[in-house]
């Protein structure tokens, strides 16, 4: 079997435990719509099986977790005027709901590159570890794309104004601010991942996670992790610029700060899609007004749909992947251009239909975080 011919999920069961392990690591784990249908499915096959105590999800090789969903492929879909993209999501927004409420713990080592749509397969679970390698990052609106797979419901639950910053900038994080940000629960070391999944095919999640976190606040651990914690020095700025109701004024705000971190971003956002970033920041509002990741799953189902018609999809997708020369054309190209109007159209029902997750499940959750 060649490197092509393998699956793209690999699904094992051992003692107490279930793993699955995202394989394609060339792409660095990015989904394709088989992928989340088959994990999925397994999922579903654990959650009744009385053997599997434990379902862990990681990625194939050193680079990371899962850099999100398959771009190219929405780019040509869109290109084409096509309606897989819409497929796709579809059943991957249920399977991020499958995961936040899934009656067993769900473990993500959230290790290397962790975007997008590899958030959705992690940060939804109950116990989300994060090394010193972690980077975890929504970075939609760099390619004409708005935060999807319950990004907007994490980050409008973050402190203060943190996750607007993040969804409307794309910034990566490292471990001490993904668990300031609430994306991640426990920080374990790299090395340690592979013993900790032995540990968990034999013992309950919270006693195999103990002398692993104990470890990782060691001294000379904590300080790898702790090197990329800058957000909460930062939150002061932040806070007080975010919190504007328009665009618009927070790159006002940002730039008259006197803060030279501050300036940096507005220059930052001033690169991104004018029409995503005021479509992001009404989504996180809504977001925060909504209250259950099923509802702004339906809602960012919606968005999804808008983008997939969106001259700037297609373009940030070009720049970025496809020729990568960075220099993309928005259309608009300017936020003073992007109306109230168009911001609201992106919230309309798509043709194809709601997501339907809201009220579908009632209100039953996962185990909770150890």
């Amino acid at each position: 079997m060649t490197a092509t011919d393998e699956p793209q999920v690999l699904l094992r069961t051992e003692g107490r435990a279930a793993f699955v392990t995202l394989n394609r690591p060339r792409a660095l784990n990015a989904l394709t719509h088989p992928m989340v249908l088959r994990i999925d499915e397994a999922l579903t096959a654990w959650e009744d099986d009385p053997a599997v105590e434990t379902v862990v999800i990681e990625g194939a090789g050193e680079r990371g977790l899962c850099a999100g969903g398959d771009i190219r492929a929405i780019h040509d879909d869109a290109r084409r005027g096509g309606s897989a993209s819409v497929g796709f999501w579809r059943d991957e927004y249920r399977l991020n709901a499958h995961i936040a409420r899934f009656r067993k713990p769900y473990v993500a080592f959230m290790d290397g590159i962790v975007m997008g749509g590899g958030v959705g397969v992690s940060a939804h679970g109950s116990v989300r570890v994060v090394t010193e390698r972690s980077r975890v990052a929504m970075p939609e609106t760099g390619i004409g794309f708005v935060p999807d797979v319950g990004g907007t419901y994490l980050l409008s639950r973050a402190p203060g104004e943190l996750g607007t910053h993040l969804a409307l900038t794309g910034a990566p994080v490292g471990a001490a601010d993904a668990l300031l940000t609430g994306l991640a629960d426990h920080v374990v070391h790299s090395r340690d991942l592979p013993r900790l999944a032995a540990e968990l095919t034999r013992t309950p999640v919270s006693e195999a996670l103990a002398p692993y976190t104990a470890a990782a606040r060691a001294p000379e651990a904590a300080g790898a992790a702790e090197a990329g914690g800058r957000l909460a020095a930062q939150r002061p700025w932040i806070d007080a610029c975010y919190a504007a109701d328009t665009v618009e004024e927070i790159i006002d705000r940002l730039v008259d700060s006197g803060v030279p971190e501050a300036k940096e971003t507005a220059a930052t956002l001033l690169a991104k899609s004018p029409t995503a970033l005021k479509v992001t920041l009404a989504a996180l509002r809504r977001a925060r007004r909504l209250d259950s990741l099923e509802a702004v799953l339906d809602m960012e189902f919606r968005l999804s749909c808008a983008a997939l018609s969106s001259p700037d999809l297609v373009e940030g997708i070009r720049a970025q992947v496809i020729d990568k020369d960075r220099a993309p054309r928005w259309s608009p190209p300017a936020l003073s251009a992007v109306t109230d109007e168009d911001v609201a159209r992106s919230f309309t029902p798509p043709s194809a239909g709601d997501l339907g997750l809201a009220g579908a499940h009632g209100t039953e959750a996962g185990p909770g975080r150890p």
